[in-house]
């Protein structure tokens, strides 16, 4: 009777420990959950501001209406900062520029009241808002980054007001007049504008003067044959049978390097003139070493030659 007494017991302790442990997971979790820091009670309010405050602006939100629409001209300003600059092709007459290229305007839809005043927004919501239809004129080829996300910044202030960046590559043209190679100076133009809006829908203003809206980084030159001496900026109206278009303009002016061409070129000439009086200090009956000389000049000037028309793409205007 009493090891019947003693197993019941036990039994009865096995039972009360496996109840104790069901109903009290926190002594199994403790470990994971006793370190968990909580969301400060500000940002979850934060959080939950914004997300309303957002709703709240896309609800009933066309990104296809322009903001001032029928009322005033939106205008977009503009500046450039150029992170690269090169290489320079004389053959396809293009250059290729690195840049982040900023935009700001104004969207009267788009104000809020929070307790941030600049509100830094997903690249995803640019597709949801209204942006400028911003094309390249003479650019050839552009890409926009997107490793390892794409490359765009987008804030909204609270009083409607919005800064979009990208990083971009352009491969633009540029039209050079090669008649004073190697002596040469080109002015490279960037330009830019609406490619749907007249000029009385939007308008482009640079942010400040020459310095501020188009500035190029410290280290951003990548140019083998030419020295970037400066850059100078403007804005054009051009016409169509569609309306008048504002135009940003951007010249980069480049002087090429003459030290490159006076150890290619024009030492080479030099040398080969030096040479060439050498044959009439030669024994006039020495004819085998006269031939071997001059076919010796023949032969430098075919390779000179060569060299250039391979390598240079101005030889077709010096003729």
């Amino acid at each position: 009777m009493a090891g019947v007494f003693h197993k019941l017991t036990s039994c009865v302790c096995c039972v009360w420990i496996l109840l104790s442990l069901l109903f009290n997971p926190s002594s199994q979790t403790g470990a994971v959950t006793g370190h968990r820091e909580p969301i400060p009670d500000d940002s979850k309010d934060n959080i939950t501001i914004f997300t309303r405050i957002l709703d709240r602006l896309l609800d009933g939100y066309d990104n296809r209406l322009r903001p001032g629409l029928g009322e005033s001209v939106t205008e977009v300003r503009t500046n450039i900062y150029v992170t690269s600059f090169g290489p320079v092709s004389d053959t396809d007459m293009e250059y290729t520029i690195d840049v982040f290229f900023r935009q700001s305007w104004r969207d009267e839809r788009l104000k809020f009241d929070g307790p941030m005043q600049v509100l830094p927004l997903n690249n995803l919501l640019a597709s949801k808002i209204w942006t400028p239809d911003t094309f390249f004129h003479n650019g050839k080829k552009s890409v926009a980054h997107n490793m390892t996300t794409p490359n765009k910044l987008l804030r909204l202030v609270d009083n409607g007001t919005l800064l979009y960046t990208m990083r971009l590559t352009i491969h633009a043209e540029c039209p050079m007049h090669l008649e004073d190679f190697p002596m040469d100076a080109h002015a490279c133009p960037l330009k830019f504008g609406s490619y749907a809006y007249t000029n009385n829908e939007v308008v482009y203003i640079w942010t400040a003067d020459d310095e501020k809206s188009v500035s190029v980084a410290p280290d951003g030159s990548r140019l083998n044959q030419y020295d970037l001496l400066g850059h100078v900026i403007g804005k054009e109206t051009i016409s169509s049978s569609t309306g008048e278009y504002v135009v940003m303009t951007t010249y980069f002016h480049l002087k090429r390097k003459i030290g490159y061409f006076v150890i290619q070129t024009y030492l080479p000439c030099i040398m080969t003139v030096i040479l060439s009086q050498v044959s009439f200090w030669l024994n006039r009956e020495s004819v085998p070493a006269r031939t071997v000389f001059g076919k010796r000049k023949m032969k430098q000037k075919q390779l000179d030659l060569l060299w250039q028309l391979i390598h240079g793409g101005s030889l077709s205007q010096l003729k």
